[in-house]
């Protein structure tokens, strides 16, 4: 199986914890030149100093993929040193929310961060893809696309429609090498969850870790996942194995999603 990524050059968006800074790892240790984004300089000062089992290698750039001029300038940064092969979409939040009380300037910013910043890397990237004949984007969506939740409701509507961005683009650019799919997370062991399961433990009366152990019984596997295992999927649809996936929509979810 050729996972090997030696001579590629990729994008990872959002990558200080969790599914992004494993992915950004793991394709440099096959072999990728990475580079990456943070809102946060001890982020990727962190990242950075990792030091790749292959000959890949990591970059970082501050930005905040929710401003559209920050997103053109990190863009723009990375295009500087040569044509990017492969993007992986990651960057979002999930704030949990009430829909009744929500505001448009929230819609708005959610929808800027999670589905914008997907839209302006893909389309900035997309001609160094289609020029090499080869390219791979990755939307990292969401369970919570297909089984949308009430206090999720925004963050759902966002990853669904990354999923649908990525399918009409795989339909449109297959043909010249490029392939677009979509990893739909289901319950990973991330910061962003401990952060989730503390505003249901709030508003519940309950012990964060007493919501942990509950959601984790949706499972069939019985556990959370862990971010490395979701980058384990990404890598190997960014690699020359994954070459007959294109339009995919592939949960990693232990199974939870066919006992919803």
């Amino acid at each position: 199986m050729q996972l090997d990524l030696e001579g590629r050059r990729a994008v990872v968006t959002g990558a200080s914890l969790g599914i992004g800074a494993a992915t950004a790892r793991l394709l440099a240790d096959m072999g990728a030149e990475v580079e990456f984004c943070a809102r946060n300089e001890n982020a990727i000062r962190d990242l950075s100093t990792y030091d790749p089992t292959g000959s890949g290698s990591l970059k970082g750039h501050v930005a905040d993929m929710g401003n559209r001029e920050s997103v053109e300038e990190f863009v723009s940064a990375v295009s500087e040193s040569g044509p990017i092969s492969i993007l992986v979409n990651n960057v979002g939040a999930s704030p949990s929310r009430n829909f009744q009380y929500m505001t448009d300037e929230e819609w708005t910013e959610l929808h800027e961060l999670n589905l914008m910043s997907a839209v302006r890397c893909t389309r900035h990237f997309l001609p160094d893809m289609r020029n090499q004949k080869w390219g791979r984007v990755i939307m990292i969506a969401s369970g919570a696309a297909k089984y949308p939740g009430a206090a999720l409701v925004d963050y759902a509507a966002t990853k669904a429609a990354m999923i649908a961005t990525g399918k009409a683009l795989a339909g449109k650019y297959g043909k010249d090498g490029v392939l677009v799919n979509s990893v739909l997370p289901g319950l990973i062991h991330t910061a962003m969850w401990d952060r989730a399961a503390g505003e249901v433990a709030d508003a519940s009366g309950a012990r964060p870790e007493e919501v942990l152990a509950n959601n984790s019984r949706s499972v069939p596997v019985g556990r959370y996942g862990t971010a490395e295992e979701v980058a384990n999927v990404i890598a190997f649809l960014c690699s020359e194995a994954a070459s007959y996936v294109n339009g995919a929509a592939i949960d990693v979810d232990g199974g939870q999603g066919t006992h919803v």
